[in-house]
C-alpha cells in the first residue's frame, strides 16, 4: 500500500468493526476525495456513513463535535490543512474542552483527517504546516505518520481514541517518500518495506515515538516528510546517527529522545514547517531542560523558511539534504551554525 491507500484501509477497517464510525467533508462521498483517499467507502458503507458536505470547515468540524458528543466516532476531512482555521474554534473552544468543563460526563471521540505540507506546487494557500498550532491546545493529540503501515495503525488508534485527535497526513509521502530534491524518489512505496501494510486490523499506540536506526554520535528527531530526508542525509554522509521518528506530537514520547540525547550528545531536530514557533522550538526547549549536561554541542534546527510557503520556489523553501547535510557537519564539527 501507498500511504493514501493506508489510509483509506484504516478508515475500511474502522468502519466494518464498528457502526457508529462515519466519514464525511468536502467531495468525500462519491467523488472519494480530492487525493482519493476516501474512495470505495460510500459505496461500501452508504450515504450516512460516508458524504459530502459544503465547503465549510467550521461547519464541518462543528457537527463533528455534535456527533461525536452523542456517541458517533466522526472522522472529518479538512481538504488541505491550510483551510482548517475556519473550523479552529470548534477545535480549541469546544471538542478539546469538552471532557473537563463537563467533569468528564461527555467527550469528543473525533477525528480530524487532513493533507499537510508541500509537494504538489500549491503555493501558500494548499501546502501549510499548522502542527504547532494544535500542539499548544491541552484536550487535543496530534499525529503525523512517516509510512502507509504507521498512517494506517495511528488512524484506526485514533478513531478509536476517546479524545478528539488531528490528523496530519503529508502529502508529499502519499504515494512515496522523496530526499528533497525535484521529482527525485528515494524509493517508491512498492518496494518500501514500510508499505508491507497488512490488510486488517492493527493498531500503534498513539504517544509511542519508534527509532528508526541506531547510532552512538547524533541523535536527529523528525518527523512525516522530513523523516525520509533525515535518513537519506544519514546515509549520503555515513554518520552513525540515531534517527526516531515522533510519529505523536501530542502527546510526545520526550523519554525515548532523552534516552537517546545521554547516548549521543548531539541533537538535531528537523520539520518542514517555518523556523520560529515551530514544534522544533518546543522540542529544543525540552531537550534543554532534561539534557543539558549531556549535551557536548548546540541543538541544530533544519526546518522551513519565515516566509509563505512559495508556489515556483517550493523546492528552494523545503529543508532538503544539502541543509540537513550541513546541519550534520556543524553539529559533527562541535560549530555552531
Amino acid at each position: 500500500m501507498n500511504m493514501i491507500q493506508a489510509v483509506n484501509s484504516a478508515m475500511d477497517v474502522a468502519m466494518e468493526r464498528d457502526d457508529s464510525v462515519c466519514v464525511f467533508g468536502e467531495d468525500v462521498g462519491y467523488y472519494g476525495g480530492v487525493f482519493r483517499a476516501t474512495a470505495g467507502l460510500q459505496k461500501k458503507y452508504g450515504k450516512t456513513r460516508a458524504f459530502d458536505t459544503p465547503i465549510n470547515e467550521c461547519g464541518i468540524i462543528g457537527v463533528a463535535v455534535g456527533m461525536a458528543t452523542y456517541g458517533l466516532k466522526p472522522i472529518a476531512e479538512i481538504q488541505f490543512a491550510d483551510y482548517i482555521y475556519p473550523g479552529l474554534d470548534q477545535i480549541v473552544s469546544e471538542a478539546a474542552r469538552l471532557r473537563y468543563r463537563s467533569a468528564g460526563e461527555f467527550t469528543a471521540p473525533m477525528v480530524v483527517r487532513t493533507p499537510s505540507g508541500g509537494g504538489i506546487f500549491g503555493g501558500q494557500t494548499h501546502s501549510q504546516s499548522p502542527e504547532s498550532i494544535f500542539t499548544h491546545i491541552c484536550g487535543v493529540k496530534t499525529v503525523i505518520p512517516s509510512t502507509p503501515y504507521d498512517a494506517k495503525g495511528l488512524l484506526i488508534a485514533a478513531i478509536e481514541d476517546p479524545d478528539p485527535v488531528i490528523f496530519f497526513e503529508p502529502k508529499r509521502i502519499y504515494n512515496g517518500p522523496f530526499d528533497g530534491h525535484y521529482d527525485n524518489p528515494v524509493q517508491p512505496w512498492s518496494k518500501h518495506p514500510a508499505s508491507e501494510v497488512p490488510e486488517g486490523y492493527f493498531t500503534i499506540p498513539l504517544g509511542k515515538a519508534k527509532v528508526l536506526r541506531e547510532g552512538e554520535a547524533l541523535t536527529i528527531v523528525t518527523y512525516g516528510t522530513m523523516v525520509h530526508v533525515a535518513m537519506r542525509a544519514v546515509e549520503d554522509l555515513g554518520v552513525d546517527a540515531e534517527v526516531i521518528d515522533l510519529r505523536t506530537l501530542l502527546p510526545l514520547d520526550i523519554e525515548t529522545i532523552e534516552e537517546s540525547i545521554k547516548k549521543t550528545g548531539r541533537c538535531i531536530i528537523m520539520h518542514e514547517a517555518t523556523r520560529t514557533s515551530g514544534f522544533g522550538s518546543e522540542l529544543s526547549a525540552l531537550v534543554q531542560e532534561r539534557c543539558f549536561y549531556h549535551l557536548e554541542v548546540p541543538i541544530e534546527r533544519v526546518t522551513g523558511y519565515d516566509t509563505p510557503y512559495p508556489h515556483s520556489l517550493e523546492w528552494a523553501y523545503f529543508p532538503g539534504p544539502v541543509r540537513t547535510r550541513l546541519a550534520i557537519e556543524r553539529v559533527m564539527e562541535n560549530v555552531s551554525g
